[in-house]
């Protein structure tokens, strides 16, 4: 496997490299509940949800990643790196 940079969370300026494994096992939200990331509507309550999602994706070292799987997967649901799924097709659109 190449070795792929990863952003560090708490050093937005540095980078570290990681050579071994898939970058989901370095994710923020790995042993989180998942059911966080895939609100069942798109207001009321699921507002607060997607916004507790994004904070943990903003703390993540491999959102980018993360949110690069998604597009290029063409993802429909849930917060992947960052983003909704309406944020995700504007963002392939803008592709």
């Amino acid at each position: 496997m190449n070795a792929t940079m990863y952003r560090d969370a708490a050093n937005p300026l540095a980078v570290r490299k990681e050579a071994d494994g898939h970058w989901a096992d370095l994710a923020e939200c790995s042993g989180i509940d998942p059911e966080i990331f895939y609100p069942i509507s798109v207001g009321g309550p699921a507002v607060m949800q997607v916004a507790e999602a994004k904070k943990i994706c903003r703390r993540c070292p491999v959102a980018d990643a993360c949110l690069d799987w998604a597009l290029r997967a063409g993802e429909p649901d849930g917060v992947w790196g960052g983003t909704t799924p309406d944020e995700r097709r504007y963002l392939r659109a803008a592709r």
